[in-house]
């Protein structure tokens, strides 16, 4: 009785602990969603800790696969990070154009990478390449580890690896292919025990759709700013 009574206190401390490290990563994940959502640089400060939390955890319930995601999540981060803080040439070369008429000057890029907008053509190559991946990932998983739900986890895991460089690169379609992928993480989630991770993916569905929206915007706004100041410089 004695011993049962060890075993319990035991796991309820681990447990205790997990929710404990659950709930900083969650309040970090969600932090990092806000800021993204707002193209704010320091969202990938919240995210490189965020996961090197998640990384144990998933790690210590046998998501193998999720646990190797948030190593990588970890060093897209710190690209991630590069990567909004300098602009790339092919922006800079049109940083500024000048009106050599009047001597003003039109300011047709900000000093940061621009959202930008694939075809469906290619978005669709990309999911064909990635769900191939998936399928030959989760058959290696299946046969030559312990991981549970292979195949799922597999998924979520190639489809994050690509959508998460989407969002380094400020591709406006990333946040379609976050719904998709926190809709399916929320089964498997929850199937683990995991729930409070599972009522964050929750949250996370209606903040991509939300992101979705804002980026679009933006992306329209700077469109429409950047033909209106072209039109400006060919009439002068």
């Amino acid at each position: 009785m004695n011993d049962l009574f060890i075993t319990l206190q035991q796991a309820f401390n681990e447990a205790s602990l997990m929710t404990f490290w659950e709930a900083v990563a969650v309040m970090l994940a969600l932090a990092y969603l806000i800021l993204a959502m707002r193209t704010n640089i320091w969202c990938w400060s919240a995210a490189f800790i965020s996961t090197a939390i998640y990384t144990v955890l998933f790690w210590n319930v046998s998501l193998l696969m999720e646990s190797v995601l948030n190593i990588y999540y970890m060093g897209m981060a710190v690209y991630g990070y590069w990567l909004w803080l300098h602009v790339p040439p092919s922006q800079q070369s049109n940083l500024h154009n000048t009106d050599l008429q009047n001597g003003t000057q039109h300011n047709i890029e900000t000093n940061h990478l621009n959202i930008t907008s694939w075809s469906w053509s290619t978005h669709a190559r990309l999911i064909g390449a990635t769900s191939l991946v998936s399928l030959l990932v989760g058959y290696g998983m299946a046969h030559y580890t312990s991981a549970a739900f292979p195949y799922v986890d597999a998924a979520t895991t190639c489809f994050a690896i690509v959508t998460t460089y989407l969002v380094a690169k400020k591709v406006l379609e990333n946040w379609l292919y976050w719904v998709v992928i926190d809709f399916v993480s929320i089964y498997l989630y929850f199937q683990k025990g995991l729930m409070l991770t599972s009522g964050l993916f929750v949250l996370y569905v209606a903040m991509a759709v939300g992101g979705y929206m804002m980026w679009r915007k933006k992306y329209r706004h700077h469109i429409i700013t950047q033909d209106n100041t072209s039109q400006e410089v060919v009439g002068a």
